[in-house]
């Protein structure tokens, strides 16, 4: 169990990198307002994810 959480909680922590990446490129080009304002949503909901996933990790490590 912990090292499938370990392994998810890597995917998730590069997921959330990979969105503010595009997030900011996206806001940097200026090109879609609207897209950019729905990748720093999905950011936001990523890293609650991660944050869950995290804490499940240290919970379940003990």
């Amino acid at each position: 169990m912990q090292t499938f959480l370990y392994h998810l909680t890597t995917v998730a922590v590069v997921a959330v990198i990979a969105v503010l990446f595009m997030g900011l490129w996206t806001m940097a080009r200026g090109s879609s307002p609207n897209l950019s304002q729905k990748l720093m949503r999905l950011r936001v909901l990523l890293q609650l994810f991660a944050i869950v996933v995290i804490m499940a990790f240290v919970f379940f490590g003990r």
